[in-house]
């Protein structure tokens, strides 16, 4: 049986050059890219998130990605 799920991803940069992604399940069918900026800068100016590579600074990448998941065996219930 396959399963298909849409996956939102929010990408940033942070303080000390490194990246950090934050994957939220099942987007809006209708999100716009003006939408997902709009949080994002929210999120870089509440400081919502610090990470290892610190505090997150700027906006890199938002997708939104298709995953299809087939699971080709389900083992005998004993």
């Amino acid at each position: 049986m396959a399963n298909t799920q849409k996956t939102l991803r929010l990408t940033f940069v942070t303080t000390l050059g490194s990246t950090f992604t934050l994957t939220l399940p099942a987007p809006r069918a209708d999100l716009t890219a003006a939408e997902a900026e709009a949080a994002m800068d929210l999120i870089i100016s509440k400081n919502m998130f610090v990470t290892t590579g610190g505090e997150l600074i700027g906006k890199k990448d938002i997708k939104i990605t298709d995953s299809t998941t087939t699971d080709l065996y389900d083992p005998p219930i004993y």
